[in-house]
């Protein structure tokens, strides 16, 4: 069964340079899923959009892919499956060092970013799946209070307190015109009484639907920027001037905003590329009040799984993942990640604490790594 749209307005513009919307090419839910009210709210949205959306007989998956491999990605990034987060996807994991915990909104993500940290993370197509049992969602946050390890204890970030990253495994802005998860979040956070910080990291622009919520501060929004040079791997996303406008525009009316430099890519000419990225930052945000800033630095890594998935999504890609100027490093949980060697590392971040101290003086570097 297929739910059709019916004739709608269009979703509302942002000033100058319109944002980047995703209009996936297909859309299907879960009988489970539209059991839920903001299951049927995503459906009543798509179609807003102008978007069918088909409803599935049960809450398998049927996606029927085509056996190609590069057609089959490509017409699962153009793919947004509504369904029903698991238990397993209610309980809450730690998310160092960006925050205490992650809260999954949806997973997978509709941008072409050919360093995608979630390339060998996530099983199956690269489909995005939303999800519509939001109030379950919800209602787990009180259960994690205080019991962190990243700002919770941190003598140096217990100000934020317990803090929550938002959907880590997908971008939350790109979906919010589908499912307005974010903006229910956010406006959870902001009513919340109690000692608590959302945070959400983003590619794209579209934050005319955030800009009056009631966020009493408790939500820091970031983009994440690379210099324009390096744009080349960020597919799909909204430009990087735009990213920056519509960071100025949150600090504008009072949120809390950051910088995450991801991935700094030590390629010839990095050192001017990244001044020049920095001093855009600095344009953006001038003249603004008060604003709370912070700085997340990330240098370009990748795992042997990561890089077997990107090579074969992206083969024209000249994204360097060689092993010149890369070390080994295990994780945690035993696996390997090529990074940086030494060499590379420490020039790399002693210009970012130089150049962040004369451009943004007011920002705090939240970490390294």
């Amino acid at each position: 069964m297929t739910i059709a749209p019916d004739p709608a307005p269009s979703p509302v513009a942002e000033p100058g340079s319109p944002p980047r919307l995703w209009r996936p090419r297909r859309v299907v839910a879960t009988r489970s899923a539209l059991e839920w009210a903001h299951g049927r709210a995503i459906v009543e949205r798509a179609a807003a959009l102008g978007i069918a959306v088909e409803a599935l007989p049960s809450d398998r998956l049927t996606l029927n892919l085509p056996d190609n491999e590069r057609q089959s990605y490509a017409l699962a990034k153009q793919t947004l499956a509504l369904v029903v987060a698991p238990p397993s996807k209610r309980r809450l994991q730690p998310i160092a060092p960006s925050a205490d915990w992650r809260v999954d909104l949806a997973e997978g993500c509709p941008a072409h970013c050919s360093y995608c940290y979630l390339a060998g993370s996530l099983k199956g197509p690269p489909i995005t799946r939303v999800y519509a049992n939001l109030t379950e969602i919800l209602a787990e946050l009180p259960n994690y209070l205080g019991r962190g390890t990243v700002t919770s204890r941190s003598a140096g970030r217990a100000h934020e307190g317990t803090t929550f990253e938002a959907s880590c495994y997908t971008d939350p802005l790109a979906l919010e015109h589908l499912t307005g998860s974010l903006s229910t979040l956010i406006a959870r956070f902001g009513a919340w009484d109690a000692d608590v910080q959302l945070r959400f990291t983003t590619k794209f622009d579209a934050v005319t639907p955030l800009l009056g919520l009631a966020h009493g501060g408790r939500t820091r929004m970031r983009v994440s920027v690379n210099p324009a040079q390096f744009a080349r791997f960020e597919g799909g996303t909204s430009p990087v001037a735009q990213r920056l406008v519509a960071l100025g525009r949150m600090a504008r009316v009072g949120y809390p905003v950051g910088l995450t430099i991801a991935p700094i890519i030590a390629d010839p000419g990095w050192e001017g590329a990244y001044a020049e990225l920095i001093g855009q930052a600095a344009a953006a945000l001038a003249g603004i009040a008060g604003v709370d800033l912070t700085v997340e630095l990330i240098t370009h890594r990748y795992t042997p799984g990561s890089k077997a998935v990107l090579e074969g999504w992206y083969p024209g890609s000249n994204l360097d993942m060689g092993t010149a100027d890369r070390v080994e490093k295990r994780t945690k949980f035993g696996s390997i990640k090529h990074v940086y060697d030494a060499a590379t590392m420490r020039p790399l971040r002693s210009f970012f604490e130089a150049e962040i101290a004369a451009r943004l003086p007011s920002a705090r570097i939240l970490y390294w790594t």
